[in-house]
């Protein structure tokens, strides 16, 4: 299979680089008209793929999913399979950070051959940058990518992104870390990214990464989407929405429509 990083690039240079996310929070499913059982999960998911089957690449949270246990990842799946049926990369927003063995299983859950694999899935670094290692090869085998957490907008991060290692915050050492194994692998542009914060004011240095930025937090957290131009330097970046385009729904016209409203807002990133 091309690696991730290559087939994110071909997919950003014809559909935008706008990524939503499908993310059923029982208050959306409410506002919707849904029910908030595995039922108006799977209601809200299936709008959701309809609305969004033009986009290059597109979240599902995967805790909203999986708060429905055993049924909850079963909609995922189905939501997954039918967004790359519509030609559509599906980042899963899992989040996940271990060691050892245990991270070796969520390795082969979300990047492997799991029917919960998917192309790309986001990761934690903060038991240590090493500790991601079983993860970054199976992805790498796999042609999948990663996108590894480094400067979030949410208050209670900034205690530890903007901490000094030596010389540099520990954001800036993850984005060194992943530019790194970028660099290992070769190619235009690696497989491995970085999830920076629209409203993070102390930007790392991104110039250097060698693969794509996950941008959350445009539109109800804050972030403008014209403030995105030349983000820290990257080249590739890919802002992402969830709530300020799914208010928008329960019709799938309205929900394309915001999304695509969007699109055109931040297609100059790409």
């Amino acid at each position: 299979m091309e690696a991730f990083g290559q087939r994110l690039a071909g997919a950003v240079s014809r559909r935008g680089p706008l990524c939503p996310g499908i993310d059923p929070h029982p208050e959306l499913l409410k506002a919707w008209g849904l029910s908030t059982d595995v039922d108006g999960l799977a209601a809200f998911s299936d709008i959701c793929v309809a609305a969004f089957a033009d986009f290059a690449m597109v979240k599902p949270q995967v805790a909203f999913f999986e708060a429905y246990g055993s049924a909850g990842f079963a909609v995922l799946e189905r939501t997954m399979a039918a967004l790359r049926e519509a030609g559509v990369l599906v980042l899963a927003d899992a989040k996940r950070g271990d060691i050892g063995s245990t991270m070796a299983a969520y390795a082969a859950a979300w990047a492997g051959d799991s029917p919960l694999a998917a192309d790309a899935v986001t990761a934690s670094p903060y038991l240590g940058f090493g500790s991601l290692t079983p993860l970054l090869d199976v992805a790498e085998a796999q042609g999948r990518g990663v996108f590894v957490l480094a400067a979030t907008s949410n208050p209670e991060g900034a205690s530890v992104q903007r901490a000094m290692a030596g010389s540099r915050t520990v954001a800036q050492s993850v984005v060194d870390d992943v530019a790194a194994v970028n660099r290992a692998s070769g190619g235009r542009i690696g497989s491995v990214g970085v999830v920076v914060g629209a409203t993070v004011t102390e930007l790392p240095d991104l110039s250097a990464l060698g693969g794509p930025v996950l941008v959350p937090g445009v539109g109800a957290q804050g972030g403008r989407a014209d403030a995105l131009g030349g983000f820290g330097g990257a080249h590739l970046v890919l802002p992402t929405v969830s709530r300020e385009v799914l208010r928008a729904g329960p019709a799938v016209s309205d929900l394309r429509a915001a999304a695509e409203r969007l699109r055109d807002e931040v297609a100059y990133l790409a």
